[in-house]
């Protein structure tokens, strides 16, 4: 009878011991990530001619295999095997390249979802660009996202690629010191692109 106690009370308090354990273990829920996580701001540069470009830098990740098939944001299907990504900046539908900034490989790809929601990432791959980007055996890798009005798919998208870039122009230059925006004012005159280019600013 003794030993049965002091069995029971053993076992209570190795349990006890690994509860906090196995909360620790537990990933938190997808509602407390997406209002957590932290992206990077996006910023705006500008071609020789003079068009907006919006660019996303951070680190990408690609979707597993379980979501092949679900709905994504967009209404379509989430298909592996084709060139798609999802953003929390860009607009849905929008056309992007992504160039993995260790290599240099670029792929082109249709952003039809939202997400990711982990701190610094910026966008999350197909598995058929992720292969493109050599990024499979790493799992993430740091990138360049661009988007251009002139490249999107249809005129809708591309109205919305502007308004992004100009809402995201006007916020960045007005987190800017006053030496920095005189110095910009004078940039956007000339044709270099290095002179033209913006610093970084929060869209949200």
């Amino acid at each position: 009878m003794h030993m049965a106690r002091t069995l029971s009370m053993a076992l209570c308090a190795l349990s006890l011991t690994l509860s906090p354990m196995a909360a620790q273990a537990q990933p938190s829920s997808k509602s407390q990530s997406s209002k957590d996580a932290s992206v990077p701001p996006i910023a705006v540069e500008r071609t020789d001619e003079g068009e907006p470009v919006i660019v996303h830098e951070g680190e990408a990740s690609f979707y597993g295999g379980s979501f092949h098939g679900k709905k994504t944001a967009s209404g379509e299907r989430f298909d592996q095997n084709k060139p798609t990504a999802a953003s929390r900046e860009l607009p849905l539908g929008s056309k992007v390249t992504v160039t993995n900034q260790d290599n240099g490989k670029s792929v082109d790809v249709i952003v039809n979802d939202r997400g990711p929601y982990v701190d610094g990432r910026v966008i999350d791959l197909s598995k058929k660009a992720a292969k493109q980007l050599d990024m499979i055996e790493d799992g993430v890798a740091p990138v360049r996202v661009e988007a251009k009005p002139s490249e999107q798919p249809t005129e809708a998208v591309k109205e919305k690629v502007e308004a992004k870039a100009e809402k995201a122009d006007k916020t960045q230059v007005a987190e800017q010191p006053a030496s920095e925006k005189k110095g910009n004012g004078a940039a956007r005159s000339g044709s270099s692109r290095a002179d033209q280019q913006s610093g970084s600013g929060s869209d949200r």
